[in-house]
């Protein structure tokens, strides 16, 4: 699909005076034509001044010179060891002291930097807070929603990582005090892997109860492929044996705190997003039926 070369609006990531309160990586290969949704979506962030790292493996399918040339974006295109080098990369040269990611075919909805902001202010203890997320079709339609908690190590060790990475945002301290890199050897389930460590290091967690991103669910996503399958087996397996064998009781007591915590209720709302359709404005969706339930993408 042609997308328009309207030119994004960027305020929050032009930083001219000082180093930025915030900054949001992107890893990116072949982004396109996702890629001008998620970096409109950091540059029209307001009350906080933002940085957007993309850390491009080499792409050549335009999108490094397309982001040059329309966006205020730091754009770093070089060979890297996939998704979680290229996260390491980026965090390393980041100015910002709240740090997140968000992959080419996701989004931060209008607002989310500034309440982040806001709830680190006043939780000075938290090093990592988790927020909602918004799942879409290819088109920008509303598929459903997911609410985070902050993990649980047996749950995230044998069953899966209960939240989204686009709605996950945490300290620079946290990767400073901690050295808490991703490993590169993972390709696909690193986020996992990375909160275990997380966890095990003591972090305070705190919730967010807002939607502040969309995921796209394109149909292609690395969380469905094979791969990612095989890697979260190897992950289960470095669990000890007591974890593995209370897997059920892991999933009923995730879902329990789910819905002592009212994840399962959610009232009509609206959001507003870029589409393919619309890569220069934001458009208002209404949702009146709103759920919760995962649901795969029709073939």
């Amino acid at each position: 699909m042609t997308v328009p070369h309207s030119r994004i609006p960027f305020r929050a990531s032009h930083v001219p005076d000082g180093p930025p309160q915030c900054s949001v990586v992107t890893p990116c290969l072949r982004g396109q034509p996702w890629i001008r949704l998620c970096a409109a979506s950091v540059g029209d962030q307001e009350g906080v001044t933002c940085e957007h790292l993309i850390e491009d493996g080499g792409s050549d399918d335009g999108t490094v010179e397309w982001l040059r040339e329309h966006t205020r974006a730091d754009v770093r295109s070089t060979a890297d060891d996939g998704m979680y080098d290229a996260l390491n990369r980026g965090f390393e040269r980041a100015r910002g002291a709240i740090l997140c990611w968000l992959n080419a075919d996701e989004q931060l909805l209008p607002g989310a930097l500034a309440s982040v902001q806001t709830l680190f202010a006043a939780r000075p203890e938290l090093d990592m807070i988790v927020a909602d997320a918004v799942v879409v079709d290819h088109g920008g339609r509303y598929r459903f929603h997911r609410k985070m908690l902050p993990p649980t190590r047996a749950h995230t060790a044998v069953c899966h990582l209960g939240l989204l990475s686009c709605a996950t945002f945490f300290r620079r301290s946290l990767l400073e005090n901690r050295a808490l890199r991703f490993d590169p050897r993972w390709r696909v389930v690193g986020d996992a892997e990375w909160m275990l460590r997380v966890l095990a290091s003591g972090a305070r967690i705190g919730r967010l109860p807002q939607f502040t991103s969309v995921f796209t669910d394109t149909g292609a996503n690395l969380s469905g492929q094979p791969e990612a399958v095989a890697e979260r087996a190897r992950l289960s397996r470095q669990a000890s044996g007591i974890l593995r064998l209370g897997r059920p009781l892991w999933m009923l007591a995730h879902r329990l705190r789910r819905m002592w915590a009212g994840c399962y209720r959610q009232p009509p709302f609206s959001f507003s997003l870029y589409t393919l359709g619309s890569p220069g404005k934001r458009v208002a969706q209404r949702v009146e039926r709103p759920t919760g339930r995962w649901r795969k993408a029709a073939p």
